[in-house]
């Protein structure tokens, strides 16, 4: 075939399978080396010669110190194809032109951490990061390495053949060549797309392995058992969130869920979600702000990345960042496919190969399950390699599977625990009349959730900004109508850190001076100390919770009726009824009504709203109004979209209107 001799002449070359197409695309080009996204050049208009696409890009993990965040250096390049040469080729007959060599494996081969170690890293993991509030989950990997003797570029081009042939499900297939090194995979997850100013985004999270299972109804019945797994579904719901961070402050609209999917590879069945939305930002600053996806990081990404560079030995390479496909549509916009570098094998010039793979901890993970998933994820790539034994599940009852009736039942019942307010358009929703124009500071605990509040506050018609804790100083809230204490990780018991100083500086300044203000996941528990209650010492109340599942959905009295709240906090403030009357008695207002202070049987939080008073003339600070104005839902809304823009809005004008004369 003169395209694929015509391709591999290029100094750098790639071949991409995009997600199940009849056709395979081939860009060849020269490789050039960049310090920074915005350095790479973006080209503009439409296309002389009407090709689709200008440059590929090869995005390390390390460059998330783009983003200020915490990372090992390990020096591997941000490079870009720049294209000179584009082909479609059908894939039936590019399979007939591939080689087919023989790999044969020298020397040891196996991954860098034992099956032994990794769980037990796992369980300090769990016990001494997440549990004590460092984040809701930690994607933490370890590496497969192995060399391939005589390594070329027909064997490397014998790896693709076989990853189109026996992969199915992966949204990119792809061979590329740097100039000196070979990227080669199957990755089941895009990152983001942006077409047209569209954007999209798909979390992926909950793996149900397909290996040991050869009876069809035994494979349908656990996989019913794995939609059904409370820890699969918060697993995933957290990686959405956090995806839904990103969206908000990518797309000026927010962004908008759809799902949930089955993904089934060869291998595994994955559990996704689509987002969409769209933006007006330069694409490379929309790459830049998107690094890099909870599913491969955790959740929140700036305390996961300090902690990966904490518990990992080495840097990541290019695994978990990105390949980036830049180019133009007809108009001459800009265009972005970009899939995360998973399932993907690393292999040098030389026939050095190495396989990532990470399984995402959340409290409630078991070692021993996350220790098969490394394995189980790394096995596609592997087999391509013959270091490991192809699966033997048939392909079209994997897919008849993924449209069962059943399975779609159980897919379709996780909304119900989701908020409406996600699921549709926000351009164009009536501001509140008592809150449109009103200023907020939002004081961040690194947590990107500000985006989403910011994003939410904007949809009221209130103007927001945010804080960084370190940035904190007296006067620093002056000119807001409402101050935010924001969320974050860390342990509010720790008053040495430099972060919960800060926070509590902030919310002492705030009750002193009687100014509104709502706290939110750690700034709320830092105001559980700041009112009183005690932090986590012996029978005191600030504790770690029990709730079994971050995320897990309780029914609390809030405002006067029954809501479904979701509580992703580790620590939680236990009070009784003869505490909140001490409360009061103090001058501090706690609850609408003392009957909601009552610890719930769970063992959950006390219900209540969390606007706060310390009085500075000795009078007792009022309590929460609990009388509020019913928003009416107009005619044809629907009204499970309005829920949640309705609470916080009845949140809002409940702080706000709580000021002392």
């Amino acid at each position: 075939m003169r395209q694929l001799t015509a391709l591999t002449s290029y100094p750098a070359f790639a071949l991409i399978r995009f997600h199940g197409a009849p056709t395979v695309t081939l860009l060849g080009g020269s490789r050039r080396d960049h310090e920074q996204l915005s350095d790479v050049p973006l080209d503009a208009g439409a296309a002389a010669d009407g090709r689709r696409f200008d440059r590929l890009l090869c995005v390390p993990y390390a460059q998330i110190r783009e983003r200020g965040f915490d990372v090992h250096e390990d020096g591997t390049p941000l490079s870009s194809i720049e294209v000179g040469f584009q082909a479609e080729v059908p894939t039936s007959a590019l399979l007939a032109e591939l080689p087919n060599e023989p790999l044969q494996p020298v020397g040891p081969a196996g991954f860098d951490i034992a099956d032994d170690e990794y769980a037990a890293l796992v369980g300090r993991i769990i016990t001494d990061e997440i549990g004590a509030g460092e984040g809701a989950n930690l994607v933490i990997a370890r590496n497969y390495h192995a060399t391939i003797a005589d390594w070329d570029v027909r064997k490397a081009l014998t790896v693709f053949r076989r990853l189109l042939e026996r992969e199915r499900g992966a949204y990119w297939t792809f061979l590329v060549f740097t100039g000196d090194r070979y990227l080669v995979g199957a990755s089941p997850e895009r990152h983001l797309s942006v077409r047209g100013g569209d954007v999209r985004m798909n979390p992926i999270s909950g793996t149900f392995r397909l290996a040991g299972i050869a009876d069809a109804l035994e494979r349908k019945r656990r996989l019913l058992e794995f939609l059904a797994d409370e820890k699969e579904i918060y697993e995933l719901f957290m990686v959405v969130d956090e995806e839904l961070k990103m969206m908000c402050s990518i797309c000026g609209e927010g962004g908008q869920i759809l799902g949930p999917y089955l993904k089934p590879m060869t291998h595994l069945i994955h559990t996704e979600y689509l987002l969409a939305g769209r933006s007006t930002l330069d694409v490379r600053e929309v790459l830049r702000s998107s690094m890099f996806a909870a599913t491969v990081t955790g959740s929140p990404v700036e305390n996961a990345c300090r902690l990966i560079r904490q518990y990992e030995r080495r840097g990541r390479g290019y695994y978990g960042a990105m390949l980036a496909l830049l180019g133009r549509d007809a108009g001459g916009a800009a265009t972005v496919d970009a899939p995360i570098l998973l399932r993907t094998a690393d292999v040098s010039a030389t026939g050095e190969l190495r396989v990532t793979a990470g399984a995402t901890l959340v409290r409630d993970s078991d070692p021993a399950s996350e220790v098969a998933e490394t394995a189980a994820k790394a096995a596609g790539i592997l087999t391509a390699f013959g270091l490991v034994p192809a699966p033997q599940a048939p392909a079209d009852e994997i897919a008849e599977l993924a449209r069962d009736e059943d399975v779609l039942i159980s897919l379709g019942a996780r909304n119900q625990r989701l908020s409406r307010f996600w699921f549709h358009d926000q351009s164009g929703a009536t501001p509140a009349p008592h809150l449109a124009g009103k200023h907020v500071v939002v004081l961040d605990g690194e947590d990107d959730f500000v985006t989403m509040l910011r994003h939410m506050l904007g949809v009221l018609g209130m103007t927001s900004e945010t804080l960084r804790h370190h940035d904190y100083a007296a006067g620093a809230f002056d000119g807001a109508d409402l101050v935010i204490v924001g969320p974050g990780p860390g342990d509010p018991r720790d008053s040495d850190d430099p972060k919960i100083k800060a926070v509590r500086a902030a919310v002492d300044d705030l009750l002193d001076a009687g100014t509104p203000f709502l706290a939110v996941c750690l700034g709320h528990q830092v105001l559980c100390a700041a009112l009183g209650l005690p932090l986590a010492v012996k029978d005191l109340p600030l504790v770690v919770k029990d709730i079994v599942f971050q995320g897990t959905q309780t029914r609390i009295d809030i405002l006067g009726r029954q809501e479904n709240v979701g509580f992703y906090n580790t620590f939680v403030a236990r009070v009784s009824a003869q505490f909140v009357e001490y409360l009061r008695r103090q001058g501090r207002g706690y609850s609408t009504n003392p009957s909601q202070a009552r610890p719930r049987r769970d063992g959950g939080p006390a219900a209540g709203c969390h606007r706060q008073r310390r009085p500075s003339d000795g009078r007792r600070a009022p309590r929460c109004r609990s009388a509020l104005p019913r928003h009416p839902v107009p005619r044809g809304v629907d009204p499970h979209r309005e829920r949640l823009r309705h609470l916080l809005e009845e949140l809002l004008l409940e702080v706000l209107t709580s000021r002392s004369g």
